[in-house]
């Protein structure tokens, strides 16, 4: 029978410490910016331009994923790739003028649909209990493709902030965004760990998982759909909650 410790690749470190995502991983952002969207465009009067919600809901998604990679590659400003999202979205509801609204107004559309998004703000069951058992053996963290004290105050909202403290990197302020090895080693070193030391776990499988472990990092892609079908590449690891985390942290 192998020993005890068979499981774990020869010459690998044990791990002390890990990176989280937050959005889709933590904090289910899918949901509330769902629900803000539809609470938003059905007080815009807005609902009628398209066959149903879930119309809606795909639109502002692709055209979200769009503008936030050109954010996310120095392309336009955080505030500029918003404008654009609310220009893009209101054209394809059929909006005179849409492209030419001010910057102003812009602003004031996506401030009114981000309130929406903010009281919705909700932790996944997961989330919590897994951290709370976690906090007690490892050093925890955050790397986000996002801005730090966007980041900060949903964590807080969702009652997560506390385990992380200041061990929190966001794209926006460290200037390179996941999959980029950096922000992952700028993670690290808030822990004050090594780079073997660590794992990250996110939902993104090419962002996250592909990203950590090009890093050096231990990889485990949170799947929590069950989407994207794949054999993953060597070593990442696949759970599909937070309460599987610590059986692949200890494999």
């Amino acid at each position: 029978m192998p020993g005890a410790g068979a499981g774990r690749r020869r010459g690998s470190r044990k791990v002390r410490g890990i990176l989280f995502d937050v959005d889709d991983t933590l904090v289910d952002q899918s949901t509330s910016a769902r629900e803000a969207l539809v609470a938003h465009v059905t007080e815009a009067d807005l609902l009628g331009a398209f066959s149903n919600a879930d119309e809606a809901v795909t639109i502002w998604r692709e055209i979200t994923e769009h503008h936030y990679a050109r954010y996310l590659m120095g392309e336009v400003t955080l505030r500029a790739q918003r404008h654009a999202r609310v220009r893009d979205f209101l054209t394809q509801a059929g909006v005179t003028g849409a492209q030419d609204m001010s910057d102003e107004d812009a602003s004031a559309w996506y401030s009114a649909y981000a309130s929406h998004k903010h009281s919705r703000y909700i932790a996944f069951a997961d989330a919590s209990p897994s951290i709370a058992r976690l906090a007690a053996h490892y050093r925890l963290g955050i790397v986000s493709n996002s801005s730090l004290a966007h980041q900060r105050g949903k964590l807080r909202a969702v009652g997560l902030l506390s385990f992380f403290g200041d061990a929190v990197v966001c794209a926006r302020q460290h200037g390179a965004a996941k999959p980029a090895s950096s922000i992952f080693h700028a993670g690290c070193a808030l822990l004050g760990l090594r780079v073997g030391e660590v794992a990250h776990v996110g939902d993104s499988y090419l962002t996250d998982a592909v990203g950590a472990r090009l890093a050096g990092l231990g990889a485990v892609w949170l799947n929590r759909r069950g989407r994207n079908l794949r054999d993953p590449a060597e070593g990442i690891r696949v759970i599909r909650s937070l309460y599987d985390l610590p059986a692949v942290l200890t494999d």
